[in-house]
């Protein structure tokens, strides 16, 4: 049980509501038009837990040393040798296959591109130390979830996943810069790259809002190419209010409430998914 315990804290298991709601979402736009299977929704759970759990071991591999020099890391599992680089390794392996394989009970078209997810949600990892813009790149991989939902529920052509992609991409993006806000004085000292260590806080944190503003302008236009009604509207404006809450909490001056900013991101894809689900059960 202690095991387990250190597997899920190593990989912050409780932030796959982060992603997973998403790609449920878009299988649900999927199967307005496709045969629906609740074999699917199991597979696309493994799937996005799979991804996720090898996306994360990766990145606590690769950021190991950096993490035992950063006091606000050094207590994680591999700094603090409650796990160690093997054992790391082989798990990010075999959440990769584990990934691969669900991606393959989907369909032919999921296991093609299942490697080249795995290349996007790795890339995050190695970003910080080649451009400024590493949390773009953690928004790609994110914005992945809600296309490979559709992709998995048999979604074809359409606009759908893509905007709702753009969307996640933005609001991913945008909460992550104000996690590495954190972070400024030691990714400089130590030579990696975010938006906050090239623009600084003060830019940054605006860059951050205009991300979430964009990020309900594009949840919103959805509303124009599926027919969701108000109950969607509603739940935009939800997760809207949320977003100007997690905004407030932090400032140029003040940083701490950034952890307590980040955990409320949970609540944003559960509503999301949520209302979302219940706009298209009632239209």
């Amino acid at each position: 049980m202690n095991r387990l315990v250190t597997y899920l804290s190593f990989v912050r298991f409780s932030h796959s509501v982060f992603a997973l709601p998403f790609a449920l979402t878009g299988a649900l736009l999927a199967w307005r038009v496709a045969p629906f299977r609740w074999s699917q929704v199991g597979w696309v759970i493994v799937a996005m837990v799979a991804a996720r759990s090898a996306a994360m071991g990766f990145n606590r591999l690769v950021d190991a040393r950096m993490d035992a020099l950063n006091p606000r890391t050094a207590a994680r599992e591999i700094p603090r040798g409650a796990m160690g680089r093997g054992e790391a390794t082989i798990f990010v392996i075999v959440s990769s296959v584990v990934f691969i394989a669900a991606s393959w009970r989907l369909s032919p078209l999921c296991a093609l591109l299942s490697p080249v997810a795995l290349a996007i949600v790795f890339w995050y990892s190695l970003a910080k130390r080649f451009t400024s813009y590493t949390q773009l790149f953690l928004g790609l991989a994110m914005a992945v979830a809600p296309v490979g939902g559709w992709l998995a529920a048999g979604g074809r052509g359409g606009w759908e996943p893509w905007v709702l992609g753009l969307a996640i991409g933005l609001w991913v993006g945008g909460f992550d810069i104000l996690y590495a806000c954190q972070d400024v004085e030691f990714d400089r000292a130590h030579g990696l790259n975010s938006i906050p260590v090239r623009f600084g806080i003060a830019r940054s944190l605006w860059i951050s809002r205009a991300m979430h503003a964009a990020t309900i302008i594009c949840m919103a236009s959805l509303a124009f190419l599926v027919p969701l009604g108000p109950i969607y509207l509603a739940g935009v404006a939800l997760v809207a209010g949320l977003l100007i809450y997690e905004q407030s909490l932090v400032s140029e001056r003040d940083l701490s409430q950034v952890r307590r900013a980040f955990d409320l991101n949970g609540w944003v894809g559960i509503l999301y998914f949520v209302t979302t689900g219940i706009a298209l059960y009632v239209g």
